[in-house]
């Protein structure tokens, strides 16, 4: 006969085993945001054994947490009598989750978050922690209406930990934007984000597109600054009516049609599109070409070229060739138009990749440029005379940005930039039209930024 602490280890290993053989939306959430904490490494690819509509659940969970990390640890801190430095890498995240789905998801009961959240516990960290996790759970949901608010004496830190952004780029953004400008930004990072998708017009037509959007009764918005975009309400009935899977759209923010906009490439060019993976920039270039001429997409990754070959053959892109290379180290002959859409921070787009605030740092954004110089001054060797260039990243920092172009042409001189006024509306366009710049905030779209040289010489 099984002693009480026999049966409780019984009890613990059988939990384990029925968490490892039934995951939830919750349980993987966990595991996604406790392997970002001790590896830095976030792969949706977990989630792939659950239903399709957990697998969302999944996304949303992780990317909402990270959203609002620094100020859901706040919390948990003033409702634990551990400190957050001391709690182990589990506990820290099934508080997390639980804390924000209390606070921000109303559709779902408390009880079932408790539950949950205390069973995971149980079956990871014991009796003990499950019992803790349970006290937590109850002391928020009794105290929702009076919650403590982050008061420091150091006020980078207090901005920080209130809208959960790094302090570095809280300091950089209040220097650069004022507080009231930076607190609207961060704000807008953290909000739900909203989806827009561009039709694929070699495989359908808007009209019929449209049509498709209100049998799957979708609210959709036709974007007024670029054709055949169109911002939903939700990406679920697009993904069950296979809509993706077709190739009659793909998901891009607006603000990145920009950039293959303003290259303008036209039917029967020769383009190249570098660090093209994984590929939508590719895919529009090839829709405006009308398929004809061709685009070689470059990109080191082999798993992403992987993934764009597959896309370009979905969407009927039947004018991309594909190359894996080092941009900075491949010579290819001039072309008419070179779009490079360099890797960059990211901090345009930290609202819908929320882990990205949490893994950029000052010293990577200096490395970031200076690879940045090498890529752009690679892909001018690649423009024919007469041919246009087009540089733009998904960043909001100057050095990546106006600055790294001014550079640019100090060392060549053979390069004009282009106005962009016929191509992309007033509000977005700055430096006297030469350059377009998106914020969230402003906007209600992605940050991004570009221009377009043409070569004279």
């Amino acid at each position: 006969m099984l002693s009480s602490l026999g049966l409780l280890t019984f009890k613990t290993i059988l939990d384990k085993i029925l968490v490892t053989l039934d995951p939830t939306a919750r349980s993987v959430s966990v595991d996604m945001l406790i392997a970002f904490d001790t590896e830095q490494q976030l792969d949706f690819t977990a989630a792939d054994e659950l239903p399709s509509r957990e697998r969302s659940q999944v996304r949303e969970y992780v990317q909402s947490v990270l959203r609002r990390r620094s100020y859901l640890d706040f919390l948990v801190g003033e409702f634990s009598s551990i400190s957050m430095e001391d709690m182990t890498a589990p506990l820290k995240n099934i508080l997390r989750l639980s804390f924000y789905e209390m606070l921000y998801m109303e559709h779902i009961p408390d009880y079932a978050t408790i539950n949950e959240a205390v069973e995971i516990a149980k079956a990871t960290l014991g009796s003990k922690t499950g019992d803790l996790v349970n006290a937590m759970l109850r002391h928020l949901q009794r105290d929702m209406a009076t919650l403590p608010k982050p008061a420091f004496a150091d006020r980078k830190k207090l901005i920080a930990v209130t809208y959960s952004h790094p302090e570095w780029l809280v300091k950089r953004w209040v220097a650069r934007y004022g507080e009231r400008d930076a607190f609207a930004l961060m704000q807008a990072n953290n909000q739900r984000p909203e989806y827009t998708v561009r039709v694929n017009a070699q495989r359908t037509s808007p009209e019929n597109f449209k049509l498709r959007l209100q049998k799957a009764e979708v609210d959709f918005e036709a974007s007024d600054w670029l054709p055949n975009y169109y911002k939903v309400s939700s990406l679920q009935p697009i993904l069950q009516k296979g809509l993706l899977e077709k190739g009659l759209c793909q998901v891009q923010d607006v603000a990145a049609g920009m950039a293959p906009t303003i290259l303008d490439a036209q039917p029967g060019e020769q383009i190249y599109d570098l660090c093209a993976a994984p590929g939508t920039k590719s895919i529009m270039l090839s829709d405006m070409m009308n398929g004809e001429g061709s685009i070689l997409a470059v990109d080191q990754d082999s798993r992403r070229l992987e993934k764009l070959a597959e896309s370009a053959l979905n969407y009927h892109a039947e004018n991309i060739r594909i190359r894996r290379g080092d941009v900075t180290e491949l010579e290819l002959p001039p072309v008419d138009g070179v779009l490079l859409d360099a890797p960059c921070t990211g901090t345009g787009v930290i609202g819908k990749r929320a882990d990205l605030r949490w893994r950029r740092t000052p010293e990577e954004l200096a490395a970031i440029v200076q690879l940045q110089s090498k890529l752009l001054a690679q892909a001018a060797t690649m423009v024919k005379k007469g041919g246009r260039l087009v540089y733009s990243t998904c960043s909001l920092e100057p050095e990546e940005n106006w600055e790294q172009v001014q550079a640019f042409l100090a060392k060549h001189k053979g390069f004009e930039l282009d106005n962009l006024s016929d191509y992309l509306p007033e509000e977005v366009l700055i430096e006297d039209g030469k350059a377009y710049q998106t914020f969230p905030h402003k906007h209600g779209c992605d940050g991004h930024f570009g221009v377009r040289l043409t070569r004279k010489s």
